[in-house]
């Protein structure tokens, strides 16, 4: 008879101990190891031989890589161009966030252009996923379902059915008869994750998998399923607004610093063909607080609109409160802006968010920031006809930037007239035949004198 032995598995980072313990010795979390009861392989002692040999990179012979398109620009543009047959690709978000939706719509697309496509839901009856497609007006007849939870049997619907993709929602529904663990176990869960990747590199399908997160955004489930995938897609946004944003944080086959637009409507989610329009939000009447710049997302840049609000604290300590900045950025500039331009903040609440719910990430933005800080605290509004580009040195000067002109052309297309840039990008944009006026700073000093010229007076008392 087999032997059956028992293993303690940790449900944070899939640390495997001997005994029960209190604490994970691998992420330090209480109380997340959880018995598993496995059937130890037979390995043989004989070294086997392998089915590969060592070859020169040099000589080796590559072929070039294919894609396919899905047909969702924003999708696409994501993904590095297109699905890559025989990839495993991860899409996670919060619950509602519109993953199902999107993967539904990308099924479609791909199934009317031939290949057919096998949906595989494991939390919803085929009823459900039938009246959302309807919802949708999705009409493919090469869009096949099945609600299934067993590996094994999706692999047979799989090599019967041949199809171009395969999206599996959710992994953590997914189970095999060979461990005996629940559903949503980390053995479970990192077993139906290999068994999926090594069907898509055999047969080259690609597959989608749908992955829950937890309360702290993570991945429910061991890290390794990020490391065993090509791709991790995480979807953004708040369920009480229309935006969606998918961004690649790993990407085998493309760029990790590309984001996709998309806006929830009654028809789905549809992408956002211009996302600067979406990002800025249009004033009838300029207000103190607010400044336009123009961030670098992968090779595209984007016009995005930073609000801040100081007011003087309630309490002794004063609050910093950021959403879509770094907050350890803001306290950088914050110092900066007291020590070296004579503002003084560490007394005032300080208010900083990004319109549109977009995280910078690009430090090109630091320039905005402090001058919708100080606009805010000096009461005088910015001239909302300027963009402000540039990172804010420690000494308090503009340092320059990568990709000047794609962002004063953007910034252009927009409707703007006036950018703020650091002094040693001029001799880059002046060769360019651009009909903008382009200020070069050199200090953060001279850089907020500009940023107001034009609203003299407005704002005040």
């Amino acid at each position: 008879m087999p032997r059956i032995r028992s293993r303690f598995v940790c449900q944070e980072c899939g640390y495997e101990a001997p005994k029960w313990l209190g604490r994970c010795p691998g992420c330090g979390a209480w109380n997340t190891l959880v018995e598993e009861v496995y059937e130890p392989s037979h390995a043989s002692s004989h070294p086997q031989e392998s089915r590969d040999t060592p070859t020169p990179v040099i000589s080796t012979e590559v072929e070039p890589e294919e894609r396919f398109p899905v047909g969702i620009g924003e999708l696409d543009r994501v993904l590095g161009g297109g699905i890559v047959p025989g990839s495993v690709i991860l899409v996670a978000g919060d619950p509602g966030i519109g993953k199902s939706t999107l993967l539904l719509q990308l099924s479609d697309m791909v199934a009317c252009a031939g290949l057919p496509v096998l949906y595989v839901s494991g939390e919803e009856s085929k009823r459900q996923v039938t009246l959302r497609a309807r919802r949708l007006g999705l009409k493919s007849p090469g869009l096949f379902v099945v609600s299934e939870t067993d590996v094994d049997a999706i692999e047979n619907h799989a090599s019967r059915l041949h199809p171009g993709v395969v999206v599996v929602d959710s992994i953590q529904t997914m189970w095999t008869p060979s461990l005996e663990s629940s559903p949503g176990s980390v053995a479970q869960v990192r077993e139906a994750a290999w068994r999926f990747v090594r069907f898509a590199k055999s047969s080259g399908t690609a597959i989608f998998v749908v992955g829950h997160v937890t309360k702290s955004g993570m991945i429910a489930g061991p890290r390794v399923l990020e490391h065993m995938v090509d791709t991790v897609l995480y979807f953004e946004g708040e369920r009480h607004h229309t935006f969606r944003i998918l961004r690649a944080v790993k990407n085998r086959f493309g760029s990790t610093n590309e984001i996709g637009i998309f806006e929830m409507n009654e028809s789905g989610l549809s992408e956002v063909r211009n996302p600067s329009a979406f990002f800025l939000l249009d004033r009838a009447v300029p207000v103190p607080g607010v400044a336009v710049t123009a961030s670098m997302e992968g090779t595209r840049p984007i016009l995005v609109e930073v609000q801040a609000l100081v007011s003087g604290a309630s309490f002794g300590t004063p609050r910093r409160v950021t959403i879509g900045v770094d907050y350890n950025r803001l306290a950088i500039i914050l110092a900066v802006l007291e020590k070296r331009v004579g503002l003084l903040l560490s007394g005032e609440d300080v208010y900083v968010s990004v319109v549109g719910g977009l995280r910078l990430d690009d430090p090109a933005s630091d320039l905005a920031v402090a001058c919708s800080v100080a606009s805010s605290t000096r009461g005088r509004p910015c001239n909302p006809g300027t963009v402000a580009i540039g990172e804010i040195g420690l000494s308090g000067e503009v340092r320059p930037v990568d990709r000047v002109e794609a962002r004063v052309g953007e910034a252009l297309r927009l409707g703007f007239k006036r950018c703020i840039v650091p002094s040693r990008n001029l001799k880059v944009v002046g060769a360019l035949p651009l009909d903008v006026e382009v200020i070069g700073v050199e200090t953060l000093g001279e850089a907020l004198e500009h940023i107001e010229e034009g609203m003299t007076g407005a704002g005040r008392g």
